[in-house]
């Protein structure tokens, strides 16, 4: 597809792309840089993970997010936390405000259990690829968010995975708060409503605020 025109944004641009459907992303951020992560074409899921650039055995912890956020989702003004206890990403932007942390990333194993396929393209294949460039691997894979993903809990605490509720255009900005290694998955995903059944393309606008 033809490369959107430019974002607007009140500093300087450090890398914007389009990650095609079903590729995965990764970068090093420093801290106070931000990521603008604009789903195209709408209901568009995207697994993401991070860790501490300097030290990666520090990573993104579901279970401490939120457990300190107090909720089961994330939304403006959320933080994401690692397993030490320091705050790695601040949702600063949000045009959706709901985003998965319980329901991990897709792998052919899951698909296989779950829809009776065999291979499939996943996220935690993804995740594999794109950590390698960094010096890491598939041990290094913890309990991701999903941006843009709608997992809604029952009363009874039933689970399911529905169709995305953003629309072309939607975008969440997370703005770093230590030096991170960012990583993400533009879910391949066709066998269950995260995507839509139709897996789109996503921008990724990485940049940096003017000094205050």
């Amino acid at each position: 597809m033809a490369k959107p025109a430019a974002v607007a944004l009140p500093g300087a641009v450090l890398e914007d792309v389009v990650v095609a459907a079903g590729q995965p992303w990764g970068r090093v951020m420093e801290k106070g840089e931000r990521l603008r992560l604009i789903d195209l074409e709408g209901r568009q899921a995207i697994d993401f993970l991070c860790y501490n650039a300097d030290n990666p055995h520090e990573r993104y912890n579901a279970a401490d997010t939120m457990k300190i956020g107090g909720k089961l989702w994330l939304e403006k003004g959320s933080r994401l936390y690692s397993d030490m206890g320091n705050a790695m990403f601040a949702i600063v932007e949000d045009t959706v405000g709901f985003h998965d942390t319980i329901g991990g990333c897709c792998s052919a194993e899951s698909n296989r259990v779950r829809y009776a396929v065999w291979p499939t393209p996943n996220c935690r294949d993804n995740f594999i690829v794109v950590l390698s460039k960094f010096g890491l691997g598939k041990k290094d894979i913890v309990a991701n968010v999903n941006f843009f993903m709608y997992v809604p809990i029952g009363a009874d605490g039933e689970m399911a995975i529905k169709e995305g509720r953003s629309r072309p255009g939607d975008y969440v900005e997370i703005q770093a708060e230590m030096k991170t290694l960012a990583v993400l998955s533009n879910c391949p995903q066709k066998y269950n409503p995260a995507s839509g059944g139709n897996p789109t393309p996503i921008r990724v606008v990485a940049w940096r605020p003017k000094p205050a």
